[in-house]
């Protein structure tokens, strides 16, 4: 068994593959290397077996997203720690080693990511993940240096490594045992946030997951899927349904459901008053879904759940906390 796998899964990232590849390579010596082509119709794979001869190459029949895409190729590869990583991160020296040392120095830690800066403005921190991934008590996503859209300006105001509640997709630490323990990633996600749902399955489970500064990496972001495709709105917030189903206690469930499901739809108009109308009828098309497939999710759930810390989780609405009292960095957050 390899100590380290660096996994990149990569769909039509042909132009991203030829230009981080190689970094990854450099700065990965001693590690093992996978590219796993999720069905791609550019050259990626013809790239791979080319240019890159030390590093392994998994071709796939279909895509079946980031979850499915991982799940089906880790199954081929044998590694303590898996880092699943993006195909457009441009990965620094010393990347890995200190996530590892973090890792290995207590059993609890089971997950983990790097710092997160953007690629296009290396001095601020990039939405996927920034300096670590956290949650409001309603289910909503946000991280130490991006909260929604805003995104800070690195000052090392977030440089210490600390418990938080979600580690990044785009380079996500993992431990392999516990990965297959909780079943991977849930498929039915495709793509998006289905990091954040295994995270908070291992917190149920009073597992941790921490983010290591010490290790920085550049996202480009929206490298497969833009913001402004209506199929990444549609992802979004079914699968952002999904994660409360499945992870909420029953009495927080019922309570918090219908009150998102009102933001959604407010949500939904505020597209439509904008003048985005695909993105309004991709929230309702999310809504049809979840509800199709609740009981599902339902059976899904996490059993014997631990309380969660409260440094974790924001006791409050961050909606409110951001679009009404214009609080835009992660320290205006108390919580």
């Amino acid at each position: 068994m390899a100590k380290v796998a660096v996994v990149i899964l990569n769909h039509n990232g042909q132009q991203y593959l030829e230009k981080f590849l190689p970094a990854i390579v450099r700065y990965s010596e001693g590690q093992v290397i996978v590219v796993v082509d999720n069905a791609s119709t550019d050259q990626s794979a013809k790239l791979i077996n080319e240019k890159f001869e030390g590093v392994r190459l998994i071709e796939l029949a279909n895509n079946n997203g980031y979850a499915g895409g991982y799940n089906e190729s880790l199954k081929l590869i044998d590694s303590e720690y898996y880092v699943l990583l993006n195909s457009d991160v441009q990965v620094t020296e010393n990347w890995i080693n200190p996530v590892i040392k973090l890792m290995d120095s207590d059993p609890s830690i089971t997950a983990c990511q790097p710092k997160i800066l953007s690629y296009k403005q290396k001095d601020r921190f990039e939405y996927a993940g920034a300096s670590g991934g956290f949650i409001d008590f309603l289910g909503y996503p946000f991280c130490r240096g991006r909260i929604f859209n805003t995104t800070e300006r690195d000052d090392g105001q977030y440089d210490n490594t600390r418990q938080i509640f979600w580690a990044s997709g785009a380079c996500f630490f993992v431990k392999s045992k516990v990965f297959y323990q909780l079943g991977g990633f849930d498929e039915d996600f495709f793509a998006h946030m289905e990091e954040i749902d295994l995270c908070w399955r291992m917190n149920n489970l009073g597992l941790k997951v921490m983010v290591c500064p010490e290790s920085t990496i550049y996202h480009v972001g929206a490298g497969t899927l833009p913001v402004s495709n209506p199929r990444k709105t549609y992802l979004n917030f079914t699968n952002n349904l999904a994660i409360l189903t499945k992870n909420l206690s029953f009495n927080k469930l019922f309570f918090i459901l219908p009150i998102r499901i009102l933001l959604d739809w407010i949500a939904a108009l505020k597209f439509l008053v904008d003048g985005t109308t695909n993105h309004s009828f991709a929230i309702l098309k999310a809504h049809f879904e979840f509800v199709g497939k609740f009981r599902i999710h339902l059976r899904k759930r996490t059993r014997g759940q631990k309380a969660i810390s409260k440094a974790l989780v924001l006791n409050k609405s961050v909606v409110a906390a951001y679009f009404l009292q214009r609080k835009k960095g992660f320290n205006d957050m108390k919580f």
